[in-house]
This record gives C-alpha cells, sequence and structure tokens, in this order.
C-alpha cells in the first residue's frame, strides 16, 4: 500500500540531497521507501532502505547503483541507506514492500 510520502520521518535536507543524488545516478528509475522510517519505529540514525524499479522492472545496470551508492558514501548524510534492485529481490520480499511504502521518486 502506497503510503502519503509525508509518513517519511527523514529531514527535508537528508529527504532533497537523496533525490538530488538518485536523479544524477539513476535518472528515470522509480525509487520506493520502505521500512521503519515510514512505520514508526525508526530513530534518527535508522537506515533508509529503498528498492528501486526500472521502468520495465529489469536489472539496474550494477555500474549506476555503484555509482550511487559511492555517492551516498561520499555525502553528509549521517545515515545508512540501502538500494536494493526490485528485479533482483525474491517475489515474497515484493510482497513485504508492497504492503506499506513511500515513493520517494516517480518516473
Amino acid at each position: 500500500m502506497n503510503i502519503n510520502v509525508d509518513h517519511l520521518n527523514l529531514r527535508s535536507q537528508h529527504r532533497q540531497q537523496i533525490k538530488f543524488l538518485l536523479r544524477k545516478y539513476l535518472p528515470g528509475i522509480e525509487v520506493w521507501a520502505y521500512g521503519s522510517r515510514i512505520n514508526g519505529r525508526n530513530h534518527e540514525g535508522s537506515d533508509l532502505d529503498l528498492v528501486l524499479r526500472s521502468p520495465h522492472l529489469t536489472p539496474i545496470e550494477n555500474a549506476k547503483r555503484y555509482a550511487f551508492e559511492e555517492a551516498l558514501q561520499d555525502s553528509t548524510i549521517p545515515f545508512l541507506v540501502e538500494a536494493r534492485d526490485w528485479a533482483m529481490l525474491p517475489s515474497y520480499f515484493h510482497y513485504e514492500i508492497e504492503r506499506s511504502y513511500v515513493v520517494l521518486l516517480d518516473f
């Protein structure tokens, strides 16, 4: 179930920085947030769980994902951001994510 983006427990400055990096390194990719930062069970240092969805739900080039992950590590974001490729996840994990997520960036 898609939850309103206002339910994403993420400071505005971090949200904008992450969106900037996503647009720069992974253009055209839809991004959903899921996990503790949307279900209220997080703290300031909780990681941010993201799932990356290509337009046809095909695998995303590893080089693009690695460049994005490296940019995150070089950023001033003070918590871990874990970005997973939807196409590489098992179907049972799709179901779990679809139960509760926030669209951070759409196509």
